[in-house]
């Protein structure tokens, strides 16, 4: 049966981590004590939902979770640290702390520690998250135990919600592009004076036209999108954010 901890202390555990290829001891006191963090822990680095949508989120919300008064996000797994160094990378999950729970210790002292034998895991962490202050569990949630994995309530989305349901989350933006264009390039700069973080998709001639006119409803590039809403060109986009 999974336990949730809400109330109690974290469980006292040693991290053996890897840093500039030396290794360190990482303390539970050192990641907790007085200060309020943010813990999402999962099944395996490198699985599918895991590395598709899990950590990507949290680590793409991070800066609304730091402006609502979370000192740290930590991402918790029984991996050992090479494992969840090499994820980081990948991931490029800068905005999170990887915490390689190797021996399960920390995972079984929080009533999270499942069999997943069936797999070939073996012992692996149930997918939960949880907000701790001062090393003190002050909210867990806990996926449903059916089958498989579920993925309903762990998310960083509902987590950020209950510190702050108004929370500003950052903005979306892809920007649909074609090499050597000027206009892309102006969109782009536009994009970039007022702060926005875009996701560039460059298209070439062979598929340009018949992606962007399934997406855009229009053939030229750029085409700028906006948590799902279609701003259109470097024109539109300028008129969009005219002084």
């Amino acid at each position: 049966m999974l336990q949730n901890r809400e109330g109690q202390r974290v469980p006292n555990v040693t991290f053996r981590t890897r840093e500039n290829n030396e290794w360190k001891d990482v303390t539970t006191a050192e990641l907790f004590d007085g200060k309020t963090v943010a813990v999402f822990s999962l099944p395996g680095a490198f699985t599918p939902t895991c590395s598709s949508t899990h950590l990507p989120r949290f680590n793409e919300l991070a800066p609304a979770f730091f402006a609502n008064g979370v000192d740290a996000i930590l991402c918790v797994s029984v991996n050992d640290t090479f494992v969840m160094n090499e994820w980081a990378k990948d991931q490029e999950a800068g905005n999170l702390v990887m915490i390689p729970d190797g021996n399960g210790d920390f995972t079984e002292g929080m009533g999270m520690l499942v069999d997943k034998a069936d797999l070939g895991f073996g012992k692996r962490s149930w997918r939960y998250s949880m907000l701790v202050k001062d090393g003190v569990v002050d909210k867990m949630f806990i996926e449903p135990q059916e089958p498989g994995d579920p993925f309903k309530v762990s998310d960083a989305d509902t987590l950020l919600n209950y510190i702050n349901p108004t929370a500003k989350k950052p903005d979306q933006v892809v920007v649909f592009t074609k090499v050597g264009c000027p206009h892309c390039a102006r969109a782009k700069a536009v994009l970039a004076e007022n702060g926005y973080e875009f996701v560039e998709v460059p298209l070439d001639n062979k598929v340009r036209g018949k992606v962007l006119g399934a997406v855009a409803g229009k053939m030229t590039a750029p085409q700028v999108f906006i948590n799902g809403e279609l701003i259109g060109s470097a024109d539109d986009v300028e008129k969009r954010f005219a002084k």
